[in-house]
Parts: C-alpha cells; sequence; structure tokens
C-alpha cells in the first residue's frame, strides 16, 4: 500500500482504529489471488472507501427513522382503534395471532420481556412515567416510542392479519406480508447502521424482501426464479425506501446517494462506479427506480 504521508495515517489511525479502517476494508483492494493489495491501492483509497460508507450509513439511518416512526405510529393507532388505549389491550395475548406454539412463546417474551418491564419498572423515559403516575395507564401509542426498531417489527408480526392490513394500507403498492418481510429486513439494517459495521456490501444471510413490481419493472436479472439484485442487499434497502417513503422524501435520499457515489468513485483510484455498484447490489439503471409506479 502506498502511504503518501505516514504522519497524517499514523493521526488517522489513531482517530479510527486500525481494525476499523484497515481490516474492515482491506480485502477490497488485494488480489484474490496472491492477497497482496493492487498496484497503486493507496492508504487514501481505503480511507475514502470507510468515509464513504460512513457518509452511507448516516444517509441510510437518517431516512430508516422516519420509516421507523411511520410504523410506530400506524401500529400504535391500528391496535388501538381495535382495542382501545388501555394498556391491558396490548399485554393480553388473545389480542395477538395467538395461535402456534411459536407464535405463543413469540407473543410471550414481547409482553413479558419488552412491555411489562417498560410498564412495571421505572424507566428513563419522561413521557411514560408521565402517564403511569397521572394516568396509571399507558397507552401504546405512548409505550411505543421507547420500543426498539426490532420489537416494533416482531409487535407487527405478531398482530392479527387484519390489523396488518390496515397497517400495509399507509404504504402504496405492498400487501401485510409484503411490508412483514420488509420490515425483517430494514431492522437488521438498522442494526449494522447503529454499530458501525460495513454498510455498502453488507448482504442479509437469512431475510430477503419479496419480490416486488419495481424489481420487474426495472428488470432485474434473475437466477432461476430468484432476482439477484435487490433482494438481501443494500439495493434491497433502496427499494424498500421507494415503497416507504413519501415520495418527495425518496427523491431526496436518492439525490443524496447518487452524490455519495459519485464522490466516492471519483476520489478512488481502486474501485470504479460499476464495481462499487456491483458491490451493493444496486443495478447499473438503479436511478430509474423513479421513473416507475411501484404499482402494477
Amino acid at each position: 500500500m502506498i502511504v503518501a504521508d505516514e504522519d497524517s495515517a499514523r493521526d488517522i489511525l489513531r482517530q479510527i482504529g486500525y481494525f476499523t479502517l484497515i481490516t474492515g476494508y482491506k480485502d477490497l483492494f488485494k488480489n484474490p489471488t496472491t492477497k497482496n493489495y493492487r498496484d497503486g491501492t493507496t492508504f487514501q483509497d481505503i480511507l475514502t472507501l470507510y468515509r464513504f460508507d460512513q457518509d452511507l450509513r448516516q444517509l441510510t439511518l437518517n431516512h430508516l427513522l422516519h420509516v421507523e416512526q411511520h410504523i410506530r405510529s400506524a401500529l400504535s393507532y391500528a391496535f388501538c382503534a381495535s382495542f382501545g388505549e388501555s394498556q391491558i389491550a396490548y399485554t393480553t395475548v388473545q389480542n395477538y395471532q395467538y395461535t402456534s406454539r411459536a407464535n405463543q412463546t413469540a407473543i410471550n417474551t414481547l409482553i413479558q420481556k419488552h412491555l411489562n418491564r417498560l410498564l412495571n419498572n421505572r424507566t428513563d423515559y419522561p413521557y411514560i412515567e408521565h402517564y403511569k403516575t397521572i394516568h396509571q395507564n399507558v397507552p401504546l401509542w405512548v409505550l411505543v416510542n421507547a420500543l426498539t426498531f426490532g420489537t416494533v417489527s416482531k409487535m407487527y408480526a405478531l398482530f392479527k392479519p387484519q390489523l396488518q392490513t390496515v397497517i400495509s394500507r399507509e404504504f402504496d403498492g405492498i400487501n401485510e406480508r409484503q411490508l412483514g418481510q420488509i420490515l425483517e429486513v430494514l431492522t437488521v439494517y438498522r442494526n449494522v447502521c447503529a454499530h458501525g459495521d460495513r454498510l455498502f456490501s453488507y448482504r442479509c444471510a437469512k431475510k430477503d424482501i419479496p419480490d416486488l413490481v419495481l424489481h420487474r419493472k426495472l428488470s432485474i436479472p434473475r437466477k432461476g426464479t430468484q432476482y439477484i439484485q435487490g433482494k438481501r442487499d443494500y439495493f434491497a434497502v433502496v427499494v424498500s425506501f421507494r415503497y416507504l417513503l413519501p415520495g418527495e422524501e425518496f427523491l431526496i435520499f436518492k439525490k443524496h446517494l447518487s452524490k455519495l457515489i459519485d464522490r466516492a468513485v471519483q476520489n478512488n483510484s481502486q474501485v470504479n462506479e460499476g464495481e462499487l455498484l456491483r458491490l451493493m447490489g444496486m443495478p447499473s439503471n438503479w436511478k430509474r427506480i423513479t421513473a416507475y409506479k411501484k404499482t402494477a
């Protein structure tokens, strides 16, 4: 690796950490046969890719938080409209899909570990303590703000089908089952962003978003019957945002994402646009995602 300014490199390594910067990104710059760095690779190349990924995490998390808030709101209001605002309602197992043994176990865990823990113990959330003290009742539309995105997604998955349908109608082009799959994948990517893991080339190991109209309209290639892009890679996040974000907000996200990619490629001597898009699971025509309607 070429290090043009060793003093500057040492300072950067002290700030970021060798493991996070070099170990986390060096594999993309190495010859797979010799395991040596490709000719001409510089310290700046690795730093550029790291900073691209850092900016990508910030951009992604910012919009994920907006999706998360919309889901929290839709979920809590749909539940309260059906079962009322008493905290007894969302701690009653019969108000969920209490059917299979697996569901029963998951519902009991949800109530005991995540809901009752907030209701029965003192918390750091002033709004929850206020409702406990003043009203002796914490409606779901209050409590839901203290739940993690993963817990909210699990709660949605355990809701009765008619409630899932009501919630999914908040978003054009997807049904209740598809929304559930998308939330599972976004929960994984939410954790990747929050933990500072490498994002742009991440692939979900067990979860993928469903086949959607936009996969077909963008002519995503298949291997057998499976789309090879936009299912469990970063492009799956982009597709999910297209369905879950308001139109104007998605355009803002897309514009910022395009700028990040352009800057990363311009400042890197080793990774070109085609390779970066491939690592992200992005088709070359990804920008046309807004040229098509989300519905058939």
